[in-house]
């Protein structure tokens, strides 16, 4: 079976993105140079596997789908793209790199996907947690999902914050339904996340535990959210937030990420 002639799995969350203008805004939103390494996650067709090969020094495209994997193969046989067979998110990732031009913790790479949505979050928490810092991360994801990412106060969710204490997200550009075959129910965005050059937090801080409390109860001011979820007095709880410079009746939406970091810092004192 050729490339062409692979329909689209609904299991898997395949959406072949079929408007060459839309590859050409990832390519150029990717700001790609012969240096560069690429991970591509989802290479479906390989259309925009081809282009990110023209403009890279290597590319190493993850797929799923083993009906895919041969016809892949075949047309980027001999050339700088490897094919690997595998879920994203279970593949080790020292040993996707195995044939990278540079030892694993020195390999500068850019992730680059058109992704099955409902992996998002645990993705992106993998890249964070799991892999070495990558330059940049460039994904193909619901609308909705891209401007939960990049929200600010009075919108701040937990998935925002998840994001930003690691990376500086941006909407590249909204890409409509109908880019795709088959057409899916909603409409994308092309979200680019630049990494943070040093942590701002340690991944096992307490920085996690505190934002994952403030928000279990939502629209709740975040002193009750607070108390009841991280076993606090209710006066404990509304002493931090003045201390934190916060109005004891503010809900979590309405905080920054900055402002949600230093109150870490203080309940670590009550918590610790």
């Amino acid at each position: 079976m050729t490339l062409s002639n692979i329909k689209a799995k609904k299991s898997l969350g395949q959406n072949f993105l079929s408007n060459p203008r839309i590859l050409d805004k990832i390519i150029s939103a990717a700001e790609l140079n012969k240096d560069d390494i690429i991970l591509e996650i989802g290479p479906g067709r390989g259309d925009l596997t081809e282009k990110l090969s023209e403009k890279s020094d290597q590319v190493i495209a993850v797929e799923k789908d083993h009906r895919i994997i041969g016809g892949l193969q075949e047309k980027f046989r001999d050339t700088n793209v490897e094919i690997i067979e595998g879920d994203i998110l279970k593949l080790d990732i020292g040993k996707l790199f195995e044939n990278c031009k540079l030892k694993i913790e020195n390999c500068d790479y850019k992730v680059i996907g058109n992704i099955p949505y409902y992996i998002t979050s645990n993705l992106l928490r993998t890249i964070f947690e799991k892999w070495p810092r990558p330059k940049l991360i460039l994904l193909m994801v619901q609308k909705e999902v891209a401007q939960r990412v990049i929200a600010r106060p009075p919108d701040m969710n937990l998935l925002a914050l998840s994001v930003q204490i690691y990376s500086d997200p941006k909407i590249i550009s909204y890409v409509s339904k109908g880019s795709f075959r088959p057409i899916p129910k909603v409409d994308s965005a092309i979200l680019r996340l630049i990494p943070k050059e040093e942590e701002i937090v340690d991944a096992g801080n307490i920085f996690f535990k505190v934002i994952k409390a403030g928000f279990l109860g939502k629209r709740k001011q975040l002193a009750n959210n607070l108390s009841k979820n991280l076993g606090l007095d209710k006066e404990q709880a509304i002493e931090v937030l003045r201390k934190t410079g916060l109005d004891e009746k503010v809900r979590a939406e309405n905080l920054s990420l900055e402002q949600w970091i230093k109150l870490s810092e203080y309940l670590q004192n009550y918590l610790s």
